[in-house]
């Protein structure tokens, strides 16, 4: 068994598990924090804050921690890919950089509800979390998915119905971030929509880890330099 090969299993393997615990940690960030009530009044945000204090904060920890370990695994698998030099790949990682930086952004502003002084700090972050939220939707998702579609269909790092799905998610949060754009807060269902992407990442990691024996690039790839 050669060194190269050696080295994609192990890459694939590790990459493949930074991917299941960062779902899994997306997802126990949105279990722990499950949000105020509709409609709250900054009274009621200060409650909810006071109560929820920890279970904020673990979530807002996970959140933050959680996209770092999907982006390594998107990463790896457009280095895997041998598209690192093409256009693609260098989306791929532009989608990412996105992806965390709004995932951040929105982090932050569930810790800084959690201050009363002033008084309409909780109101404001609220406020703000829900016009962050627009973003995902109208170029983290699809910038990323997008161009991490096209990486995965010119490979055979996975199989190509994930490059297929991945266009598809691209296009439907393109879509939602479109059409519910006059809505400053996005509703309950567009948002739900977005735990799809999770299970995407999900398979995506573990079919990586089954098929690590089988790691690297197409032979073709190879030939004609893509």
């Amino acid at each position: 068994m050669s060194e190269d090969f050696t080295s994609k299993r192990k890459i694939c393997i590790f990459s493949g598990l930074a991917g299941v615990i960062g779902v899994v940690l997306l997802g126990l960030s949105f279990a722990i924090n499950t949000g105020p009530p509709p409609n709250p009044t900054n009274a009621a945000l200060v409650k909810f804050g006071h109560d929820h204090y920890a279970n904020i904060l673990w979530g807002a920890w996970m959140q933050a921690v959680g996209p770092i370990l999907i982006v390594l695994f998107a990463f790896s698998l457009v280095h895997l890919a041998g598209a690192t030099q093409r256009l693609s790949g260098w989306m791929t990682f532009f989608g990412a950089t996105i992806l965390m930086t709004v995932s951040l952004v929105e982090t932050t502003f569930y810790i800084s509800a959690l201050h009363a002084d002033p008084a309409m700090m909780p109101y404001i972050s609220l406020v703000l979390i829900s016009a962050v939220q627009h973003l995902y939707f109208i170029v983290a998702a699809p910038s990323l998915f997008l161009s991490l579609g096209i990486v995965l269909l010119r490979s055979a790092v996975l199989p190509q119905l994930f490059g297929y799905l991945a266009l598809a998610l691209a296009a439907v949060f393109a879509a939602l971030g479109a059409g519910y754009m006059l809505q400053l807060t996005l509703p309950a269902f567009v948002l739900g929509f977005a735990g799809v992407q999770e299970l995407w990442w999900l398979a995506a990691a573990i079919t990586l880890i089954v098929r690590s024996g089988k790691c690297g690039y197409r032979e073709d790839d190879d030939r004609t330099g893509r």
